[in-house]
């Protein structure tokens, strides 16, 4: 588990888990490039970290569904960090879509974001990693079960789910090791998920996760439920895992 020194960067570094990884890697003493399109968040974020230490944090702007700007972003946080060692990619979108008529615009976007950024963000990754390293993708179980309303975002993961475990068996002869990690975690992605649900499907959504969750009944929380598990994704103690999709969900799946 230990990162000090470590290289690392983290997208949707700004809110959510990703503030909360950018923070959980700065307390171990790893060296953290923020990336979001964010900037003010992202900033305020980094130096916030960097205050408490041992570690230190420094923001880039950076769309993740633009090849240009995530090279540019990763060739810039490589020089300055001196090299890299993690890339946590956690920037990603959702919206919902009627299922038998999905706009256009929404699949573009979800797509690009979700699935072009992670090829995008993996492959600059992979140029900075000469000597091996982690990159620890987001999936999410809407990429492995079938659900009411998420039928969109679901299959933008589940491109990521199989990407990871392909690439895995690529890079590993570099000695980098790839993972996802499929989270049941509050954010605010999270918080507006509930909001576009109706009155019926939102007591319908609760009444499952309190049957289907067993340890709490409910979703987990960033810093004290996943941060610990990106810590370890990111360790060398992790060194011998890679091709894993990893739920952080206090259970769901298995009961399912």
């Amino acid at each position: 588990m230990e990162l000090h020194g470590k290289k690392i960067i983290v997208t949707g570094a700004a809110q959510g888990i990703g503030a909360s990884a950018l923070r959980a890697y700065v307390a171990a003493g790893a060296h953290v490039a923020a990336l979001d399109i964010d900037g003010a968040q992202g900033e305020a974020i980094a130096a916030a970290a960097t205050a408490k230490g041992p570690g230190s944090a420094f923001f880039i702007a950076c769309d993740v569904g633009d090849r240009a700007q995530v090279d540019a972003a990763f060739d810039a946080a490589a020089v300055r960090l001196g090299g890299l060692d993690v890339l946590a990619h956690i920037a990603g979108v959702h919206r919902h879509a009627p299922t038998h008529d999905v706009p256009d615009e929404t699949l573009a976007w979800l797509f690009n974001v979700n699935v072009n950024g992670t090829i995008y963000t993996n492959g600059a990754a992979y140029r900075h990693m000469p000597d091996g390293g982690s990159i620890i993708n987001f999936g999410s179980e809407s990429g492995l079960t079938a659900e009411i309303n998420n039928a969109v975002y679901g299959a933008s993961k589940a491109a990521v789910h199989a990407w990871t475990r392909s690439v895995a068996r690529e890079w590993g002869k570099r000695n980098i090791r790839m993972n996802a990690v499929l989270p049941y975690i509050v954010t605010p992605m999270y918080a507006r998920f509930r909001e576009a649900l109706s009155p019926e499907d939102l007591a319908a959504h609760d009444k499952a996760t309190a049957e289907q969750i067993p340890l709490g009944g409910k979703f987990g929380d960033a810093d004290t439920d996943l941060a610990p598990v990106l810590l370890f994704l990111a360790s060398d103690g992790a060194r011998f895992i890679t091709g894993q999709l990893i739920p952080v969900d206090g259970g769901l799946i298995s009961v399912r």
